[in-house]
């Protein structure tokens, strides 16, 4: 897919070589830059007590990446850099940019001596503002700072923490995003661009509908427990056997009568604290524990043929345990196999969000710090030559 472009990354941790790593799963020429102490997120295990070569949250990010190693803070380093800088189509990076200006690789010096390179520049805050150089993360600020935390707290109670890298991954699509629109930009232009993403500005996206109705409306509704959900319909539930699920009645007209069919409950029709569906939200703690005793009658598989035979919408609560067995997840492609290593068994890893007619990414091992660095150099000194 993007075979002939060339991205340049400097990247730490996740939400930079994240969007570097969907590159490289799309075919593009992706080459991490590290310095001598290299990624941290390479000895991720190590940090906590676990000693294997394999570390599946960096083979993720960083599949299929071609490894150099550079020492930035000489002369030589930096020179090595321009040399691979001027090869390239996008510059990625999530290095604050106090550090990258004494590198000499802040967006203007680098935009001066190559411009038609599209800068990825990703931050925790952006590029502008009193806090543009604070140390982001995605939990604090795509999570906490966005008011993502505090929308999914349940009352006054302390909002739960984020689970790993789900805020880096999010920004990293839109850095990706970002880049093949202004790589779409450059056909026309002959320009390149800077495309600036910040895990702020992501949290801020995914929590825009609360953000907007609070914006129009000035007041938004509390979060509440399962029990007092105003939307019973639109709820989870536990079947008989302990298996959960959620009831995905969001028209409630038209789901309200398959969904009484299905338990056997066609007189709650004519009860009158669930005549409509504002009764329904009004009397939803009652409505909610009838819904919850009924479902307790029936193990889940058996729900599944019932939901399924009323036009009932429903999605099972998946454990990873079951999501890596569930058929739908394999069918639509969700894992991809990775290259064995001797003495290891096969071994597979989540794919990437997007896939194409016509195209299917070949898995590649991840490499060692610095070992692409001779060739990858060479190769580029090659290319500049050739063209002057």
């Amino acid at each position: 897919m993007l075979e002939g472009y060339r991205v340049v990354e400097l990247a730490l941790w996740v939400a930079g070589p994240a969007a570097g790593g969907l590159l490289a799963d799309w075919g593009a020429d992706v080459i991490k830059v590290e310095g001598p102490d290299g990624d941290p997120m390479r000895e991720a295990f190590k940090a906590i007590g676990v000693d294997r070569e394999r570390v599946p949250p960096y083979e993720l990010d960083n599949r299929g990446k071609r490894c150099v190693e550079l020492d930035l803070t000489t002369e030589a380093g930096r020179e090595d850099m321009d040399t691979l800088l001027g090869t390239a189509d996008v510059f990625i990076t999530n290095i604050r940019m106090p550090a990258l200006e004494k590198l000499g690789l802040s967006i203007d010096a680098v935009r001066n001596r190559f411009p038609r390179l599209i800068y990825a520049a990703v931050t925790g805050y952006g590029l502008e503002g009193p806090d543009r150089d604070r140390a982001g993360y995605d939990i604090g600020a795509f999570w906490a700072r966005s008011s993502l935390a505090h929308s999914h707290a349940v009352g006054d109670n302390l909002p739960v923490g984020l689970r790993s890298a789900v805020g880096d991954h999010a920004t990293a699509i839109a850095v990706v995003s970002g880049i093949l629109a202004a790589l779409l930009n450059r056909e026309k232009t002959g320009e390149g661009r800077v495309v600036d993403v910040s895990l702020l500005r992501t949290g801020i996206y995914l929590n825009g509908w609360d953000i907007g109705t609070r914006q129009y409306f000035g007041r938004l509704s509390r979060n509440r427990p399962r029990t007092e959900q105003q939307t019973p319909m639109l709820n989870s539930y536990r079947a008989g056997d302990g298996r959960a699920f959620w009831l995905l009645g969001v028209e409630q007209n038209r789901h309200w009568p398959p969904t009484l069919k299905s338990i056997g409950r066609l007189d709650l029709m004519e009860d009158e604290r669930f005549r409509t569906s504002g009764l329904r939200s009004k009397n939803a703690s009652a409505l909610i524990e009838i819904l919850d005793a009924e479902f307790a009658r029936r193990p889940m598989n058996e729900w599944t043929g019932i939901f399924d035979t009323n036009d009932v919408w429903w999605a099972p609560i998946n454990t990873i345990p079951d999501l890596l067995e569930d058929p739908q997840a394999i069918a639509a492609k969700a894992f991809v196999d990775m290259p064995a290593i001797e003495g290891e068994p096969p071994y597979q890893l989540v794919n990437g969000p997007v896939s194409f007619s016509d195209y299917a990414p070949a898995m590649k091992s991840v490499h060692t710090q610095g070992a692409d660095t001779e060739e990858v150099l060479r190769d580029a000194r090659e290319s500049i030559r050739m063209r002057q």
